[in-house]
């Protein structure tokens, strides 16, 4: 059977290539060895969003009485009907990409996918091989969760982010190792439905990809939440004792040793690229990713990688950004290469954290001229009525010329904001441009332009 197209992998980048390779007119199809959607729809970004809506759901009931409504009776989280909850959820949304699949006359092949030779992949189901070719092949393997050689995983005491979502009973305590946004989110969730956590990161801040104010108050936000945080930190290695997981930890005090219910690894993802036929290839790795060019085709001709396996921040949204541009250059289109300096990253704990661009350490160390404009969202209407006064919106701008670097904002709904500021950038907005711009009242958004104001001196509200 001959395609136009063959995608190895249906995630977020390879459904999202498919989908558009076919508007274009192409004959596509998508090898796939489980569910479709990939880890994001089925075990990641869309099921983590769920567990997050009961966290934040059950904890405006146990604060019910701050807004004034009386609630008999006591407040429980059902764990299982939750995970349950949550699973429906995935599950749905794989459905639908089976829909747009449908819709779009893709075809899907079930099974393992190995590259024979530019032209070829081999599919491999239940034992049986048969052989498909395409003109054009996209590697959209995406990744796993990572292990560290002191932290095996077994998944029952010692776990990935993929078992955590699917746990049979509510863990009493659990050791979260590494504070990035799944490390996070799992701990703020665990967290509000009664699991005592703690998180150890290794270096000085937790998130320590954002900017450090940010970090800081996300600290601050989930101390004040009842989890331990431990900075500066490493696990050497875990014990299993009736049950327990008795993990030594290494911190800038010494020794310790903590005891939990389960350990949470947590400290990123590994490329899927083990058996789908590479080195056979000769296909260039470089730093344990596939090396691209701006359209990502790797060295052999006709073979592309987009997501996870490429470098570039491993995001949902970027992976789909990079298939829809690398179909359009297969299909002769005219696309820019994707620009990561103005990728937006989030994290879904309370407070949200979401940024984009430079943080004010970078800019700095780049030699840069900046004003900096902050806005807490202690002075904000919205936040106050809402209840959710943790936060802030910091902007960074040129000093010279006013263009917009950065945005990094901790608070309410700051997830969804986000977008204004990437548009904003986009356009190479100036902060005078941001302030005239007029915000409704009462948002969170008008935070944004309150911070473009406070960096040059404007600020009505502060």
């Amino acid at each position: 059977m001959n395609y136009d197209i063959i995608i190895l992998g249906s995630g977020p980048g390879g459904y999202v290539a498919a989908i558009r390779a076919s508007q274009l007119g192409k004959k596509v199809a998508v090898v796939e060895k489980a569910e479709l959607g990939g880890i994001c729809l089925n075990w990641g970004c869309i099921p983590t969003k769920s567990l997050l809506k009961s966290a934040q759901i059950f904890d405006y009931l146990k604060h019910a009485a701050d807004y004034g409504i009386e609630i008999s009776g006591e407040t429980k989280a059902d764990f299982t009907k939750i995970i349950q909850r949550s699973r429906g959820v995935a599950e749905g949304m794989s459905k639908g990409i089976q829909y747009l699949f449908k819709k779009n006359n893709i075809e899907v092949i079930t099974g393992f996918g190995k590259i024979i030779d530019n032209k070829t992949v081999e599919v491999e189901n239940n034992g049986q091989k048969a052989n498909y070719s395409a003109e054009n092949i996209i590697i959209a393997t995406g990744a796993r969760s990572k292990e560290l050689p002191g932290l095996k995983q077994d998944g029952k005491n010692i776990i990935g982010y993929r078992e955590a979502l699917t746990l049979s009973q509510q863990p009493k305590t659990m050791l979260v190792v590494g504070s990035g946004a799944i490390g996070t989110e799992l701990a703020f969730f665990y967290n509000s439905i009664g699991t005592k956590v703690t998180i150890v990161e290794f270096l000085p801040n937790i998130v320590p990809l954002e900017d450090e104010e940010v970090s800081k108050q996300l600290a601050r936000s989930l101390k004040k939440a009842g989890i331990e945080i431990i900075t500066e930190a490493s696990v050497e290695s875990v014990e299993i004792i009736d049950g327990k997981c008795k993990s030594k930890v290494n911190t800038k005090k010494g020794e310790i040793f903590i005891e939990t219910d389960i350990v949470l690894s947590a400290v990123g993802i590994t490329p899927n690229l083990e058996n789908i036929g590479l080195e056979e290839n000769k296909i260039v790795i470089e730093k344990g990713k596939i090396k691209v060019d701006d359209f990502y085709q790797t060295n052999v001709s006709g073979i592309y990688a987009i997501g996870d396996i490429v470098h570039g921040p491993a995001l949902a949204h970027v992976a789909s950004a990079e298939g829809i541009i690398c179909v359009e250059k297969i299909a002769g289109l005219n696309p820019h290469p994707l620009n990561y300096e103005r990728i937006p990253g989030c994290i879904y704990t309370s407070p949200e954290v979401a940024s984009v661009g430079m943080t004010e350490k970078h800019a700095i160390e780049k030699g840069l001229e900046i004003k900096v404009g902050k806005f807490p969202y202690t002075a904000s209407g919205k936040a106050s009525a809402a209840g959710a006064k943790d936060g802030f919106v910091k902007l960074i701008f040129d000093a010279k010329y006013g263009e917009l670097l950065g945005a990094h904002l901790i608070g309410a709904n700051v997830t969804e904001m986000i977008a204004e500021m990437v548009v904003a950038m986009n356009l190479e907005t100036t902060g005078h441009e941001l302030i005239k711009s007029v915000h409704p009242h009462p948002t969170m958004s008008e935070a944004i332009m309150e911070a473009a104001a406070a960096a040059y001196g404007e600020v009505i509200h502060i």
